[in-house]
């Protein structure tokens, strides 16, 4: 039975990966993240420990104690976590020093490098959840009239474009205009950004980045998301198709047809 790590951070993800792991018969050794990890997840790994995001030379330590050699990151760790880390280790100081800037590709794929130093080797976060990925076409809800599809093809250009640039990888459209695009705040606030600018029969799009490193920062939507399309009347969400994760898929698919709000892959 080999041992894999789980650096987890926020929300329901890391929760399905560690299911999945011990579904095909792992064992799984958890880092909790203490700043982001759910106090539940303790009941889903075999062993956990809760640890700090700066405490970069103790994870290392945790993580060969268990003789971990393969690690998935899962769960949202917020950007202000990351650059307000306190008491960071003497190797978290290295890591953070030798950056030549600090966009999310930088600093995971620099992360990376360390792990793999010690012989742990990050592999893709949706390794163990490709049944979650969202298919091609309309998911869920309606399907779009001629200008909406029109500006789902806008959104989509747009989207792509920011995200080839490391920016973010949502945007948020209306009659062919860029209300938001979404930076390190995350696609919730985003959206309710331009609900303010734009109000209601909103499209949002979400990509991956163009080579995107699937070992983190898979895009990924869940029950929260959809309870933010219909709180700020979202008429549609276009998602990429293959690469996307739709965690508790068929509670979003469920929960997005009741909120009026159509979800589709592209």
């Amino acid at each position: 039975m080999e041992n894999i790590g789980l650096i987890a951070g926020n929300n329901r993800f890391p929760f399905l990966v560690a299911k999945e792991i011990k579904k095909n018969g792992g064992r799984v050794i958890c880092i909790a993240l203490k700043e982001e990890a759910d106090i539940e997840l303790g009941k889903v790994c075999d062993k956990i420990f809760w640890l700090s995001v700066g405490k970069f030379q103790k994870i290392i330590d945790a993580l060969k104690s268990e003789n971990v050699k393969t690690v998935i990151m899962a769960g949202q760790v917020k950007h202000v976590t990351i650059y307000s880390a306190i008491g960071m280790d003497w190797r978290a100081i290295k890591v953070m020093g030798s950056l030549v800037n600090k966009k999310t590709d930088t600093i995971l794929k620099t992360i990376a490098s360390e792990f793999d130093k010690d012989g742990i080797h990050l592999i893709p976060s949706h390794i163990y959840l490709t049944s979650l990925l969202a298919p091609k076409g309309l998911i869920s809800g309606k399907k779009l009239s001629s200008d909406e599809n029109k500006d789902v093809e806008f959104g989509y250009k747009m989207a792509k474009g920011i995200a080839g640039f490391d920016i973010g990888q949502t945007v948020v459209v209306k009659d062919k205009s860029v209300l938001a695009v979404e930076s390190v705040e995350g696609t919730d606030e985003c959206i309710k950004r331009a609900y303010k600018l734009g109000g209601e029969n909103l499209i949002v799009v979400k990509v991956a980045k163009p080579n995107q490193d699937f070992r983190f920062d898979v895009p990924v939507i869940g029950i929260d998301t959809i309870d933010t399309l219909r709180e700020n009347r979202v008429r549609a969400m276009a998602i990429e198709a293959g690469v996307t994760l739709m965690l508790d898929k068929e509670e979003v698919i469920d929960k997005a047809k009741k909120a009026g709000v159509t979800v589709l892959g592209i």
